[in-house]
């Protein structure tokens, strides 16, 4: 095809177009060789610019000069939408956490979830609850294995000398000059200040990137109970009564006995709040003061809370179900019973009933 050029407007007057001389032809070639080059050379710069920003906006560091965040995930909700401004919280590295991290590292399932209990050196004593709650997990439904997930939680060195013994995930919670080595009675100073040092550390864990399940130590489990857990729940919490067949009703008693939370900003968030409120209610544990706020925390902070239904997490506070069906049951709780002596008492009873239903129907039984 000829190559065609634009007429000169200053040499050229008329409509028409002349082939240039040769002279001519070469300098428009060359300028038209620059022009390619500099574009060429816009296009470079300007992918090269994109592809700085993808990387910024990729990075998992802040731009600020704080310490970084524990995990990056914290900052978008685990569904994988953004998490609303209010729990848009920068998760700061506390220090003396090694020791924390390296537990949970060693204890995290696949999906970062921890199980964690409480115990003092009372409930750690030989033939205590530690061990009637360690018990169970060898006599449950494929509970067994769970046992490796599990962090101890001691609340003075004699408990962590126990369960070092007789377990390998234990933690000792800092607890400054307190005193937690006796059962605490319900309501009085200490065990106020022993459920909101709880509450605190749950917090932390969510803080640090993992899920968990807290159970009390006066717990018997027969099945995993994660099973009975819809994966879209942020928080649950079991119930001393279960009204009605509707778990995302909040109309029912809280126990703060065993609880799931999954590790999201909107939770860090939630927890935070729940903790600070506790300034306008004095003298109310944790348990109580999430009674009497979970419906606005839950809506403030976009959580998807629930209650567990007594059929599957049952307790003896349960008076409405008479009949325990271990065809169904995941946990049992010695709640709503005064004294170590008593919860040993009846928890060894329920466990006792267990092992013969477990004999019974073993090859039939499942999660």
């Amino acid at each position: 095809m000829p190559l065609v050029h634009r007429c000169s407007e200053t040499h050229r007057p008329s409509n028409s177009c002349a082939v240039s001389d040769p002279i001519r032809s070469g300098a428009r070639l060359i300028s038209k060789m620059n022009f390619v080059r500099n574009l060429l050379r816009l296009l470079l710069v300007s992918s090269l610019a994109c592809i700085v920003l993808l990387v910024r906006q990729r990075s998992p560091c802040p731009c600020s000069g704080d310490a970084p965040a524990i995990h990056a995930e914290l900052a978008i909700g685990n569904n994988g939408t953004q998490a609303d401004p209010g729990t848009k919280k920068k998760i700061i590295g506390m220090q003396g956490d090694e020791e924390l991290q390296e537990v949970l590292r060693r204890a995290a399932m696949e999906d970062n979830t921890i199980i964690m209990t409480f115990t003092n050196e009372a409930f750690a004593a030989p033939g205590s609850l530690m061990d009637l709650f360690l018990e169970s997990f060898r006599l449950g439904v494929r509970t067994e294995p769970l046992l490796k997930h599990l962090v101890i939680v001691a609340a003075d060195g004699s408990a962590l000398e126990r369960c070092r013994r007789v377990h390998a995930l234990c933690y000792l919670l800092p607890v400054g000059g307190a005193n937690f080595t006796s059962e605490q009675r319900f309501m009085a100073k200490d065990y106020l200040d022993m459920m909101w040092r709880r509450n605190r550390f749950q917090a932390r864990v969510l803080e640090l990137g993992y899920s968990f399940v807290f159970t009390d130590v006066d717990i018997v489990w027969f099945r995993n109970p994660l099973l009975r857990i819809p994966v879209a729940v942020d928080f649950a919490m079991s119930s001393d009564s279960f009204y009605g067949d509707n778990p995302y009703d909040l109309d029912k008693r809280a126990n703060g006995g065993f609880v799931y939370a999954k590790a999201a900003a909107r939770t860090v968030a939630f927890y935070d709040s729940w903790y600070e409120a506790r300034k306008k209610y004095p003298g109310k544990n944790e348990q109580d003061l999430f009674d009497k706020l979970k419906r606005e925390l839950a809506a403030r902070h976009g959580v998807a809370a629930q209650f567990l239904d007594t059929a599957y997490m049952g307790g003896f506070c349960e008076r409405r179900k008479n009949i325990r069906d271990f065809n169904k049951l995941c946990t049992f709780h010695g709640n709503c019973l005064v004294g170590i002596k008593s919860k040993l008492s009846k928890l060894r009873g329920v466990l006792n009933d267990w092992k013969k239903f477990k004999a019974r129907n073993g090859t039939t039984l499942t999660d």
